[in-house]
């Protein structure tokens, strides 16, 4: 295990940025929802296929990383190429939260996309922020926006672009690393690691790699017991799903994919395998070609909830938690589900 290092200039730098005030923009308290798409089950204890999909509102660039934050009452989702995080709450419609969200304008030459990507909950106060602009891993508190940066070096190694995050009850970290974030990826002269990577990053700030074997690593969430995590991997000549199993300590082991959907690529459906949100009885909303497959446990495809954009993705919400927020490309998107989900 290998020590991280806790401070850079650049951090300071955001740091100074971004905490204080929140820039808003004008709210939209009078919004006329369209629907859009379609629903396709074998699962209704999950979602009806009646179930009407909602488009409220947005052009953005690629909308990612929603996360339902209860002291908000609202979900915060990321514009990645724009760098910003955005809030939508009913009654107030859309407003800006946060801008930049990754690296501060003038931006580094290597980026590709300066924003911020696949935000989760990390507590009641705070979100876990993967940055691909700063190329780190941030802790920040929802109301002031103060952060403290978690992960940005592995073996003195600058990360690649922090994508994505689950955390684990011991207070372990599991996040994606893969290359989105730079300027010809893998090609880029600025990368520094010679792989892409799941990591697990541990309370005292110690960081292992998980599997460095996948070409893309992108979405990653635990099962609701813990026992197993999924991640999925968005490289379109091998998109899948893999499983490990964990133990309650937090090792991982025993790697296998669950399911694959590089032939639905192929077919000319849109959407990799991207970001997850997990159901309460461990059924997976995972984003995928098509829209968001409902995937068992197992990884059997129970059906396609279509919003006819890509999804990159999805995450639980509401006051019941039965409010299921999808970021299709440049819009959000919201269906109700039948089912709540994990951890309401």
């Amino acid at each position: 295990m290998h020590r991280l290092t806790k401070a850079l200039t650049f951090a300071a730098v955001l740091l100074s940025a971004c905490s204080g005030a929140m820039p808003v923009g004008e709210p939209n308290l009078d919004v006329q929802f369209e629907t859009v798409g379609s629903i396709e089950t074998s699962r209704p204890d999950l979602i009806s296929a009646s179930a009407k999909i909602e488009t409220l509102g947005g052009n953005f660039g690629w909308s990612e990383g929603p996360v339902w934050v209860e002291k908000l009452d609202a979900v915060l989702f990321t514009d990645v190429p724009g760098n910003a995080i955005w809030k939508y709450k009913d009654g107030e419609g859309l407003t800006e939260y946060m801008s930049p969200a990754g690296a501060v304008p003038p931006l580094p030459e290597y980026t590709s996309s300066a924003g911020a990507n696949g935000l989760i909950m990390l507590d009641e106060d705070h979100i876990i922020v993967p940055d691909h602009g700063n190329r780190a891993l941030w802790k920040q508190n929802v109301m002031s926006q103060d952060r403290t940066l978690l992960a940005d070096k592995f073996e003195g190694k600058r990360l690649n672009s922090p994508n994505d995050a689950a955390l684990h009850s011991s207070g372990i970290i599991f996040f994606t690393d893969p290359p989105y974030g730079l300027k010809g990826q893998d090609d880029s002269e600025a990368k520094e690691l010679d792989f892409n990577a799941v990591f697990a990053l541990y309370p005292d700030g110690s960081l292992t790699v998980v599997d460095d074997s996948l070409s893309r690593p992108n979405g990653v969430i635990l099962s609701p017991d813990e026992k197993t995590l999924y991640v999925a991997n968005s490289d379109p000549a091998t998109a899948n799903w893999t499983a490990y199993d964990v133990s309650a300590d937090g090792t991982v082991s025993n790697s296998r994919v669950i399911a694959e959907a590089f032939q639905d690529l192929a077919a000319g459906l849109q959407g990799n395998p991207d970001g997850m949100a997990m159901a309460e009885d461990g059924s997976i909303f995972a984003t995928g070609p098509g829209g968001v497959w409902l995937l068992s446990p197992s990884g059997e495809k129970l059906g396609v909830i279509s919003t006819g954009a890509s999804i990159a993705n999805v995450t639980f919400g509401g006051a019941d938690g039965r409010d299921l927020y999808m970021t299709s490309h440049s819009f959000l998107a919201r269906t109700r589900t039948k089912i709540k989900g994990h951890g309401f």
